[in-house]
């Protein structure tokens, strides 16, 4: 079993990157042979500033390995060291049709809200589906809210086999159900584009703050809550406390007698706690950027070795050799 799976490095990772697909995808390592990248050609859609992205890219990799990430285990990558995906996202390109990239709910989303689209953006589906096809993938774990780019890449590697003959491998989405889609502070998907993150390695005051902002409604600690299942703090605790914690407080706030205050206290204590191993872990890597550079250049060598292989039998399907 191969698995593929990427992340963007278009700002602080988050809670919404660590339990939709970090964390499955650390856990997956052990179950076949994975390789992971850091979609730097994905975030050049919203992101413009050159050093920020390349800054962006090593946090991504020191949070990735610090959370658990083996290069032992797996191939990890930077997505612009293999060129050979830009080639195979041109020739999926002319076989998708623009009503495909129109049902993007991401382009969509972006549209309804306002925010300033391009063909990046546009055709980010297209440059997917060669990231997962250019590896043979068979699994692609992926938060909830992705997996219609992977039915998208399903639709696209179908279209092209029928074109062209039998050439790509027809991956399936593995999606968690448990906190594939996790929160933001505002009750929102957690998203950096929505601005409503708590970071996997957020500055500690600064944390506090943000969690302690979280906005409650007006109902006094003494009065029963019978909602308590809905409330944004109750359902990030069942992600990061101990098994039990968080129904616990969801006990107590529907009975009645606890403050929103205490709650969302015990919320950062408990998020706090959940990452110490993995921040102590980040600091020893940030101290040996050699490695961690290794780390990404020995994964682009492996990768291109496999991508190549694919993106000849795509040149010679469609005819191009």
């Amino acid at each position: 079993m191969r698995i593929l799976s990427g992340i963007q490095p278009s700002g602080m990772l988050h809670l919404g990157n660590f339990f939709g697909m970090m964390r499955p995808a650390i856990e997956l390592q052990e179950k076949g042979e994975a390789l992971y990248f850091i979609a730097d050609y994905h975030s050049m859609t919203s992101l413009f500033d050159a050093d920020q992205r390349r800054k962006n890219t090593l946090d991504v990799a020191l949070d990735f390995l610090a959370c658990g990430l083996d290069p032992k285990k797996s191939v990890f990558y930077r997505q612009s060291d293999v060129p050979e995906v830009t080639e195979l996202s041109w020739i999926l390109s002319t076989l998708t049709p623009m009503s495909l990239l129109e049902k993007g709910t991401s382009y969509k989303d972006k549209v309804a809200k306002g925010i300033p689209v391009n063909h990046g953006l546009f055709a980010y589906p297209v440059l997917m589906a060669a990231d997962i096809l250019i590896y043979d993938s068979n699994v692609v774990p992926v938060g909830r809210d992705q997996k219609q780019h992977v039915e998208m890449t399903r639709d696209i590697a179908i279209k092209f086999n029928e074109q062209y003959g039998e050439t790509f491998v027809i991956p399936e989405p593995q999606i968690r159900e448990e906190g594939a889609l996790v929160p933001g502070v505002d009750g929102q998907k957690m998203s950096k584009s929505y601005g409503n993150t708590i970071e996997i390695f957020g500055e500690e005051k600064a944390t506090r703050k943000k969690i302690m902002g979280i906005t409650m409604d007006s109902r006094q600690p003494a009065e029963p809550k019978p909602d308590a299942d809905k409330n944004l703090a109750v359902q990030l605790l069942k992600l990061i406390a101990p098994a039990g914690v968080g129904a616990d407080f969801e006990g107590r706030l529907c009975a009645g007698g606890l403050g929103y205050g205490d709650l969302k206290k015990a919320l950062f204590e408990n998020y706090w706690n959940y990452f110490t191993d993995a921040r102590k872990k980040r600091a020893e890597l940030a101290a040996n950027l050699d490695y961690v550079n290794s780390v990404l250049t020995e994964g682009a060598t492996k990768a291109r070795t496999l991508a190549q292989k694919v993106l000849k039998r795509a040149r010679k399907a469609s005819g191009l050799e």
